[in-house]
């Protein structure tokens, strides 16, 4: 190939701008020409520079290599100054004639660092614990790294180049936080299934330019299929599947109901609970129906050392005499007819470390009685059809609403028993018995219901009123279930005493009655509250009630409103 030799002069002027380094040397390595990038990069803008060997400023040069074999070498690269540069070289000729070299120095140090921290980068993200996925600013799918082809099963090479939209649509996941983030510019995080089957948690992080728009997405992803798995089996190690749910509760952790109490007995009552919980001793809870046993039961077992292991309930009246006892105590294999054939594991031995709790004691049978006793004095259990036992360790909390006592003088309960399970007895006094309760009652399950079904609803003074004089037969059970009835099935937001259940009135109304003209009054104040809350104006109300506004106020100012 022919080069025409270019004056240095014209070289000057074509090269002063090039941002590379360009170096020309002529045929006795001498140097025609260097462009200001050069002279930066070789640290010579100081120094003469014209005629002198190349050698002299870069010692390890390869150009006069090239002049000896007139063949070029493209894309070298070597250090010059201690500088890492990618360096072409190619001779120049003149009429077929080799007269020189032309070395073109590009400076890669800051590239190398950059792809040094780039491969760092990803190095990272290949080796993070937690899925990575990138997307771009229009959602197109630019890299996932190794944890996420793990987690979900997808290879890279189905995903990337691809649109999110079209990944959702495909099956890949159920929704696309990448889309949402793209939307709403801001970091997001979602619950996500993969492929219909794995659920994960996604956090999209939006990476913005200089200007304030997105260029990519960042998306971290952490498998949480296996956490939901263990509170499945958790929760079935702890429910025992085995149960039937008509037959007995089981309790897991922290209850949502709440003791709540002001009367003097109650408070004797709760110090006693936290006095005897830490100790394993037997609990006899007596008391009505409805007052709260199984509360305090709770609460006994959650403030013990046992309450991170089992907590069953077993209601002794609920469950047919001839399953009772192979669901207390189990079977063997083959035991009876219609018996599993692997046998089964009884209620007193899955709450072996924790607590069970016998409800309804005196509702059980005779038989099972005297086996119970044993349990009790011996610590250990022994299945039907089995011949040998098994230690065991757990608190028993037995609860009644009979007197064991009569039951006793009738046959019905073994008095021997009954000194067993009455180590440490509370009696639960009814509603009746400890009326200061029945106000913070009230408000606490008025408000409980409200928050729950998200209702604003209030009780008026008057209603409240009433319901502390009605005598509660029922108890906390009977308060509860009215709260909540109150709460979604009357549609008015002030609930006054004509909304009460008639049994209620009927029973209150013998030392509580209201005069026709307080009922009115009554009946008017409820119209008048309602119609100012709907048109939330005194002057608007008044006119869709149709009376005068000064009417209106007064009768207002009169009930405080």
């Amino acid at each position: 190939m022919t080069t025409a030799f270019i004056d240095p002069e014209i070289l000057k002027n074509i090269f002063s701008s090039i941002s590379n380094g360009v170096v020309v040397i002529d045929r006795s390595r001498n140097i025609l020409f260097i462009n200001s990038s050069a002279k930066k990069l070789l640290q010579i803008e100081h120094e003469r520079w014209e005629g002198r060997d190349i050698r002299e400023l870069i010692p390890n040069t390869q150009l006069p290599y090239v002049l000896e074999s007139g063949e070029s070498s493209i894309g070298v690269k070597m250090n010059i100054g201690g500088r890492q540069c990618l360096v072409n070289r190619t001779p120049l000729y003149r009429d077929g004639e080799l007269i020189g070299a032309i070395g073109v120095l590009q400076d890669i140090s800051e590239m190398e660092h950059y792809h040094s921290l780039l491969k760092q980068m990803e190095t990272i993200i290949e080796f993070s614990t937690d899925g990575i996925y990138v997307v771009d600013q229009n959602g197109i799918t630019l890299m996932v790294n190794s944890a996420y082809e793990m987690m979900t099963g997808f290879r890279r090479e189905e995903l990337i180049g691809k649109h999110m939209q079209s990944l959702v649509n495909e099956g890949y996941f159920d929704q696309s936080v990448s889309l949402l983030v793209l939307k709403h510019k801001k970091r997001i995080s979602i619950l996500q299934k993969i492929g219909g089957k794995k659920d994960v948690i996604v956090t999209g992080n939006p990476v913005f330019n200089q200007q304030g728009d997105i260029e990519m997405v960042v998306t971290s992803v952490r498998d949480i299929s296996h956490l939901i798995q263990m509170k499945i089996e958790l929760e079935k190690a702890k429910s025992f599947s085995e149960m039937s749910h008509h037959r007995y509760t089981f309790s897991v952790g922290d209850s949502d109901e709440k003791i709540v109490f002001r009367s003097h007995s109650m408070k004797q009552i709760f110090d006693k609970m936290k006095q005897i919980a830490p100790y394993p001793a037997t609990v006899l809870l007596t008391g009505p129906s409805g007052v709260g046993k199984e509360v305090i039961a709770n609460f006994i077992h959650n403030v013990s050392p046992r309450k991170d292991h089992p907590f069953i309930k077993v209601n002794c009246g609920a469950i047919p005499e001839a399953l009772l006892e192979s669901e207390l105590f189990g079977y063997e294999k083959g035991a009876f007819t219609g018996a599993r054939q692997d046998g089964k594991i009884g209620l007193l031995e899955l709450a072996d470390k924790g607590t069970i709790m016998l409800d309804e004691i005196g509702e059980m049978p005779l038989s099972l009685q005297v086996k119970l006793l044993r349990v009790l004095q011996e610590k250990q259990v022994q299945r039907i059809g089995s011949h040998k036992t098994k230690k065991l360790d757990v608190r028993i909390i037995a609860a009644t609403n009979q007197n064991l006592k009569e039951l006793i003088s009738q046959g019905k309960f073994r008095e021997d028993l009954y000194y067993r399970l009455q180590v440490i007895e509370i009696y639960i006094p009814p509603l009746c018995e400890r009326p200061e309760d029945i106000e913070p009652l009230l408000d606490h399950y008025f408000s409980f219901y409200c928050k729950l079904y998200r209702i604003n609803k209030h009780l008026s003074p008057k209603t409240k009123e009433i319901l502390q004089r009605y005598h509660w037969p029922g108890n906390v059970r009977e308060l509860k279930n009215l709260m909540e009835n109150m709460v979604v099935s009357i549609p008015s937001q002030f609930i006054e005493p004509r909304d009460l259940p008639l049994h209620i009135h009927d029973q209150v109304t013998t030392t509580y009655s209201l005069t026709l003209k307080q009922q009115i009054e009554q009946f008017e104040k409820r119209i008048i509250q309602e119609a100012i809350q709907k048109y939330s104006s005194v002057r608007k109300a008044a006119k869709q009630l149709g009376i005068d506004h000064s009417t209106l106020v007064k009768k207002l100012k009169k009930w405080k409103t």
